[in-house]
């Protein structure tokens, strides 16, 4: 690791970092309009966007919704305990350290080159309460304490696509166990029309939760294009208006989809078994590209 002042020259400089890791070649590319800003990139798909002076600046689309259920699942402020599967540049683990002071998080990320080469030139601030851990996602779940978390995101993709161990009646059922009551998962998952993923993925989740919730782009809900949709599941009914105003404000609004047009949107879908499992569908060209 270099020393602060190495770093800080790299920042000022906003020289790009390429570095081959465990699971891919990662490059750090500094934002030009905003002074100690970074977009990361594993073999050339969008991963993580950090302010290190903002952290509360989510750019993503996805991060946005997922920053806007995060907003919503405890009173403003209100420190909480969560884990993340998936770790990248360690956006939202930032954001919830902001905006609930007092929060503790544990980051599970498979990529321990990617982990070392965050913590070099992004790395926390002090008294961050955030814990980063290499280690395979669903194992890690697995070994998690019951009614551990009052939060669980999932972001976890290998490549562009969400791994097949992560998208199980298994999986869901661990991720409900290491949940306290009331606590929500949430998830970034990407699929385009017919969704035959997206809705195999709500059946199975309506399996361990008892609510569910979906926020995604309405043209993305109309078959229009391939995009990211964020899943809500909880024991209890989310704030649905309240999470419908945020995203509906947001530069690019989405839609909340709940109750009775999520259950016609499952429609046929079976939950997914481990035997069955598959990943994410492949992205088409272009779509997570950078202009």
């Amino acid at each position: 690791m270099p020393s602060g002042a190495r770093h800080n020259e790299v920042v000022t400089e906003q020289i790009p970092v390429f570095r081959t890791t465990d699971h891919g070649a990662a490059k750090l590319m500094p934002d030009v309009d905003r002074e100690r800003a970074w977009l990361l990139t594993v073999d050339g798909a969008p991963q993580s966007y950090v302010d290190l002076d903002e952290p509360t600046y989510l750019e993503f689309e996805y991060a946005r919704r997922l920053g806007h259920a995060l907003d919503t699942v405890a009173p403003r402020g209100r420190a909480l305990d969560v884990l993340h599967l998936g770790g990248g540049a360690l956006s939202l683990p930032r954001y919830v350290a902001a905006t609930r002071p007092g929060s503790r998080q544990d980051v599970v990320e498979a990529d321990r080159g990617l982990l070392e080469l965050v913590g070099e030139y992004l790395p926390l601030p002090e008294g961050s309460g955030v814990a980063v851990h290499a280690a395979d996602a669903r194992a890690w779940l697995e070994a998690a304490p019951d009614d551990s978390a009052d939060v669980l995101i999932a972001d976890v993709f290998g490549g562009s696509r969400v791994p097949a161990h992560l998208t199980t009646l298994a999986y869901a059922r661990e991720a409900e166990r290491a949940l306290r009551p009331g606590g929500t998962y949430l998830a970034n998952l990407a699929d385009a029309a017919p969704f035959a993923f997206l809705r195999s993925q709500l059946a199975t989740f309506a399996e361990a939760f008892e609510e569910l919730a979906l926020i995604a782009e309405p043209g993305v809900l109309r078959g229009r294009r391939f995009g990211n949709a964020v899943l809500v599941a909880s024991h209890r009914p989310p704030d649905v208006a309240a999470l419908a105003r945020r995203v509906a404000a947001d530069a690019f609004p989405a839609r909340v989809e709940h109750g009775p047009a999520l259950t016609e949107f499952i429609g046929s879908a079976r939950p997914v078994e481990d035997a069955d499992a598959v990943p994410s569908p492949v992205p088409p060209g272009g779509a997570f590209g950078i202009g």
